[in-house]
């Protein structure tokens, strides 16, 4: 019965975060942490169901350049790739709540990088907010011209890869790779190219929500 419970409560935690904005996820768990606590409790008991974990495939990345990179890992849950390449690289990991030391809380619709800084920008199944594309901009922001941004989803959520890759070019990216070989997750590459339109539509529905089946 416990168990139930703490599934229930887990996918209500999960229902809300793909539901609703990045500013309001931020403030709720701001004034109650522990809901970030179970959440990722329950996503990691996930992720060890998995065949391939997405940040494994990013850290795997990392740890062959031979280039020191700045990278932004924004919705960076533990902050595995900070752990594991921070000492390669110049890892800023931001999510809503400081897990642990590497992580710098905030809405990564806003975080605290200078403008044209990054060198890297990696979503490992962080577009989880309505307005996913304030995330887009300010990746877009914080990264230099030229600079990488590269997103894992789950597959089931973009049911239009076509135009997911078209609204992001919109956001002054060029798409450079897809890798659709695993069933699960989709990893998609672009480089910036030009700093995104003064006006757009926050709320897109190119992205659904990732719900887990009751039971």
């Amino acid at each position: 019965m416990q168990q139930k419970l703490k599934g229930a409560r887990f996918r209500w935690i999960n229902e809300m975060l793909y539901t609703t904005t990045g500013d309001r996820a931020f403030d709720m768990v701001q004034k109650d942490p522990a809901i970030f606590e179970e959440y990722h409790r329950g996503f990691s008991s996930q992720v060890e169901k998995w065949p391939v974990n997405p940040i494994d495939v990013f850290i795997g990345y990392l740890k062959k350049s031979s280039k020191k990179l700045v990278v932004a890992d924004m919705g960076c849950g533990e902050a595995g790739i900070a752990a594991a390449v921070g000492n390669q690289h110049e890892i800023h990991s931001f999510d809503l709540v400081a897990h642990n030391k590497y992580i710098t809380p905030c809405n990564i619709a806003n975080v605290p990088m200078e403008r044209d800084t990054a060198d890297v920008v990696i979503f490992s199944l962080a577009l989880m907010g309505t307005d996913f594309l304030k995330f887009i901009r300010e990746a877009n922001r914080i990264l230099r011209k030229g600079g990488e941004l590269k997103i894992a989803e789950v597959v089931s959520r973009i049911p239009d890869i076509d135009g997911f890759v078209k609204a992001l070019e919109g956001q002054g990216f060029k798409h450079t790779h897809k890798d659709a070989s695993n069933k699960m997750f989709i990893m998609l590459d672009f480089v910036k190219t030009k700093n995104p339109p003064a006006s757009f539509n926050a709320n897109s529905t190119l992205l659904k929500p990732c719900i887990y089946k009751r039971r």
